[in-house]
């Protein structure tokens, strides 16, 4: 026996080739032999290939025997096996014909899956629900709380009001950057994803009826800063739980749900303020906020019946208990045994090279590892230009700007409906591609229409300035935010959160998406500018991640940032010169290989 395979035979840990345990480290002298200089190709490669079969099927055994999983060992074979060579895995020859039948229906109907996991992807909806009513309910009663709570009143000077203005309707992601973002890790430690979720829903319901009932500015500027708490962990808890629960050729859609439903939530909230617009006062603005106490306790009951995720258990050596998670997550044991392993695998490897750290040491990798310097700097990107597209300012002012256009205040709540409706409708088309044409195209897709659109809004406020009440500026400033909304949605609306779930490393999966989280005329053309920044920041600097494994991203972030920008740019002159200048060019060699890594969608 090879004296390496002895030795890992003797630690318990799955025997691994040299070769591919030292890609994990990201040492520099290593790089020549992980990627193929002369065509820019990164080969991707399974901790398992070439492990002979022998030695993998006593690793196997070693495996079960050491997580009393013995009872299991011949799914737990027959998945080893197909996770060493998914692209042979029907050639198998221990499987037996129902089990081909499952792994063949993974490319041919990835829609069928059990419902455990429809019910789960449910509960990250309603949760990804919450997140977006939250933001949106505000934005009616906040056209009536500033004046029943004495913000807009003469005791304070114009700026003064600004500024208590921004704080009050701010106070949730003031909450987020500086601490609701980074409670993630000890929370998820301690209380696991679901508790997690169940935690801050409950926050969430509870700063709800506070906002309900607050009587002066401060006391509603606490209630929204506690409610951040709350958004903080769940906007960086949910979509990591449903990354780790999901299969890879529909992983991308089920996380992308976070946003599909953040846009649903966004709509019900537009719908409350138009619903409660018609009351008193004093009363109105108070059952907007109080409206959204409902779905996160639907939340804190539906979690209770969700399973564990199976990355997080493997990560604590509570592997049975991941297991029967898969179990119930997979259509067949087979490929629950399949799943376990292969993650436990790279888990394991994850372990020998990060052995000893911490979260300051973790935070501190995300810096000084290039693989996940990579995959922070992409996962900045996505998530700062969603800030700095103007979406936050159209959610929480989209009616104030409806009133400086020229509508009546029941008119502008209706036209804040609007862009609620078409936020979640047009999330409908990503959500059938994002898995398909991939993260990237869909952003470099839509950014320079988010441009246009922002132009668009803005310069329309100077049509007819001197005159209130002009029907010209009224629609073309509609339509102008209309299409934002349009181009939004299947874009940087759903992308960003998707992309930070999947791009890092176990081990770093918590800080890194805290990290990724924590972040008229003048103002629109301000936004549009950074549409266009972002275009060439996704462009250079963006890895594919469509329908690879969690464990298969660490080889695309292996990838050098230089000749992934060298390339990119290579392609985008390609694609120009073919689609606009329309010269006939021979295609360009593919910068990904190891087609068989790819899962097809």
């Amino acid at each position: 026996m090879d004296p390496k395979a002895e030795k890992n035979v003797q630690d318990d840990t799955p025997y691994v080739d040299a070769g591919k345990a030292e890609a994990y480290e990201d040492r520099p002298s290593r790089r020549p032999t992980q990627i193929d200089t002369t065509n820019l190709a990164a080969v991707f490669e399974n901790p398992l290939a070439g492990v002979p079969k022998d030695q993998l099927m006593a690793d196997v055994e070693t495996f079960c025997k050491k997580y009393d999983l013995i009872d299991h060992i011949d799914e737990f074979r027959k998945g080893a096996l197909v996770a060493q060579n998914p692209s042979q895995a029907l050639d198998v020859t221990e499987l037996s014909e129902q089990d081909r039948i499952f792994i063949e229906r993974e490319h041919t109907h990835k829609w069928s899956q059990p419902w455990q996991l429809y019910f789960l992807a449910g509960m990250c909806s309603l949760a990804a629900a919450v997140q977006g009513m939250d933001e949106t309910v505000n934005n009616g009663a906040q056209a009536i709380y500033l004046k029943q709570l004495n913000i807009t009143s003469e005791r304070f000077s114009q700026n003064m009001i600004d500024n208590l203005t921004g704080l009050v309707v701010g106070a949730p992601y003031l909450a987020c950057a500086i601490l609701g973002c980074w409670l993630t890790e000890p929370l998820n430690a301690l209380f696991a994803r679901r508790g997690t979720i169940f935690l801050s829903c409950f926050i969430a319901a509870v700063a709800s009826i506070w906002e309900g009932v607050a009587n002066s500015w401060v006391n509603l500027f606490i209630a929204r800063f506690v409610l951040g708490l709350g958004i903080g962990s769940k906007s960086t808890t949910v979509p990591v739980y449903a990354a780790e629960c999901s299969p890879a050729p529909i992983r991308g859609a089920l996380v992308m749900m976070w946003q599909m439903w953040t846009a649903f939530g966004i709509m019900l909230g537009n719908i409350m303020g138009v619903a409660f617009g018609g009351l008193s006062d004093d009363l109105s603005w108070r059952l907007m906020l109080g409206s959204t106490v409902v779905l996160p306790i639907i939340v804190c009951a539906q979690v209770y019946f969700c399973p564990e995720s199976p990355r997080w258990l493997i990560q604590r050596d509570r592997v049975a208990k991941a297991y029967q998670s898969f179990q119930t997550l997979r259509p067949s044991d087979v490929q629950a045994a399949r799943d376990t392993y292969y993650t436990y695998v790279g888990v394991e490897i994850e372990r020998k090279v990060n052995h000893g750290k911490n979260f300051f040491t973790q935070f501190r990798d995300l810096f000084t590892v290039p693989r996940n310097r990579r995959a922070t700097l992409a996962t900045w990107i996505v998530m700062f230009m969603q800030q700095f597209c103007a979406v936050n300012a159209i959610a929480y002012y989209s009616t104030t700007i409806f009133i400086s256009s020229g509508y009546s205040t029941n008119s502008a709540l209706l036209a804040s409906m609007g862009t609620g409706i078409l936020n979640w409708v047009f999330a409908i088309p990503a959500f059938l591609t994002i898995d398909t044409w991939g993260r990237r195209n869909l952003l470099l897709f839509t950014f320079p229409f988010l441009c246009l659109s922002l132009l668009w809004t803005g310069f329309s406020f100077w049509i007819e300035p001197d005159n209130p009440n002009s029907k010209a500026r009224v629609g073309m400033v509609t339509a102008g935010m209309y299409l934002f909304e349009v181009f939004y949605s299947p874009g940087e609306g759903p992308v960003p959160f998707t992309y930070s779930a999947e791009a890092f490393p176990l081990h770093v999966r918590d800080v890194g998406m805290s990290w990724a989280t924590a972040t008229p005329q003048g103002a629109f053309g301000f936004y549009a500018a950074w549409c266009i920044i972002g275009w060439f920041l996704v462009l250079l600097f963006m890895p594919e991640t469509k329908a690879l494994t969690l464990e298969e991203l660490d080889q695309v972030f292996g990838v050098s940032t230089r000749k992934h920008a060298r390339y990119q740019l290579k392609n985008a002159s390609w694609h120009f010169r073919v689609w606009i200048l329309r010269q006939k060019l021979e295609p360009l060699e593919p910068f990904y290989k190891g087609a068989e890594k790819l899962m097809e969608s």
